[in-house]
């Protein structure tokens, strides 16, 4: 038998969790036949067949995280990897490596799961298994251990949830934030006004007045990267989870071109196909959360990025006018960005510049 393990899906992803399998164990497959279904970071991504050859183990369960290079299936006989698959690059078929006896046993288990058992102090041996051709799962070993993700009801976090956990936690160790806001008079505003048109553009124009905030920092490295064209994040919140699509080169697009482009990933982000390319290489980060409530706030700002903004909710305030009080609509602006390479100075002016193009009447 030969396995095949999970290959690299992308820059950077170290794990996927397994969402659907499309094969059964006696099933014949043929090269570049989608085998399984995983969830990385923010999108679902089907996994083919390097080969052609009759499934034999299945090596997870829907719901199990397995890592780069871990096993996913063994076949019972191998024609050799294909290099034309098209999930990336595929380490070699090599001997199989199926579950083996554990201490007198034969309890069947991928590796990952052996680990936990090993850490949680699980004798594999007592776990009842759940999974498929009597393999003991993750959620296997957490039951018999106790764990409260099993025991207390504990909901273990999934998908885009649990990338989202791992991403806040890296820019809360990581990240110095502080935060500045302003408030832009919008009442010149054409009635047929796109608002976050206008914000891309406010940010665009805002961007070349401070160039430092379109920009990555590493720490290892004490640098930053300065970037001439604007790639901007876009923050969505769906009900599986915030996603961050990417519109690139926002200051040499028209209007309609970038509308189009948003569309477009409102539309794979709503049926989870968006390409993972479309979810990386942000510069800044534009988070309308003012749609859903809200006046100003402090963003997280995730690295490599320096800095996110924010726009509140739209709403009338009295304002002075000519001397004068008066009642005019305003949208809150908050930018939030890294202390250690950002200086208060420079996301002032960012800020401002922001402030007077959406004052604009056009």
């Amino acid at each position: 038998m030969t396995t095949f393990n999970l290959p690299d899906l992308g820059e950077g992803l170290q794990e996927a969790e397994i969402v659907t399998w499309h094969v059964n164990v006696g099933d014949h497959v043929v090269a570049d036949q989608p085998l399984v279904s995983v969830e990385t970071e923010k999108a679902v991504v089907e996994v083919p067949s390097p080969q052609s050859g009759r499934i034999a183990t299945l090596f997870a369960a829907v719901g199990d995280i397995v890592k780069t290079g871990e096993p996913l299936v063994a076949f019972e006989e191998s024609k050799g990897a294909d290099a034309g698959t098209v999930v990336g690059s595929i380490p070699s078929a090599e001997a199989a490596k199926p579950a083996t006896p554990t201490q007198g046993t034969n309890a069947k288990a991928a590796p990952a799961v052996r680990q936990l058992a090993a850490r949680l102090g699980v004798e594999l041996a007592a776990v009842a298994p759940t999974g498929p051709e009597g393999r003991i799962t993750r959620a296997d070993v957490e039951q018999a251990a106790g764990h409260p993700a099993a025991a207390d009801g504990i909901e273990p976090l999934r998908g885009v949830r649990r990338a989202l956990a791992k991403n806040m936690e890296q820019a809360h160790a990581e990240v110095v934030p502080a935060t500045v806001t302003e408030i832009a008079e919008i009442g010149d505003w054409p009635t047929d006004a796109d608002v976050t048109m206008r914000l891309i553009r406010a940010i665009a124009t805002a961007c070349r007045a401070e160039p430092a905030l379109n920009a990555w920092y590493f720490s290892r490295d004490a640098g930053r990267q300065l970037h001439s064209q604007i790639d901007l994040g876009i923050a969505m919140d769906t009900e599986d989870g915030l996603f961050v699509p990417v519109l690139r080169d926002v200051a040499e697009r028209d209007q309609e071109d970038l509308r189009r482009g948003l569309e477009s990933m409102k539309r794979d982000i709503a049926a989870r196909t968006v390409p993972l390319d479309e979810l990386r290489g942000q510069t800044i980060t534009l988070s309308n959360f003012g749609m859903f409530g809200g006046i100003h706030a402090a963003l997280v700002v995730l690295p490599p990025q320096v800095a996110i903004v924010g726009a509140g909710r739209i709403r009338d305030a009295v304002i002075a006018r000519d001397g004068n009080p008066a009642v005019r609509p305003v949208l809150p602006l908050s930018l939030t960005f890294d202390h250690r390479v950002i200086m208060g100075g420079e996301a002032s002016r960012f800020l401002a510049a922001a402030k007077t193009d959406l004052e604009k009447s056009d």
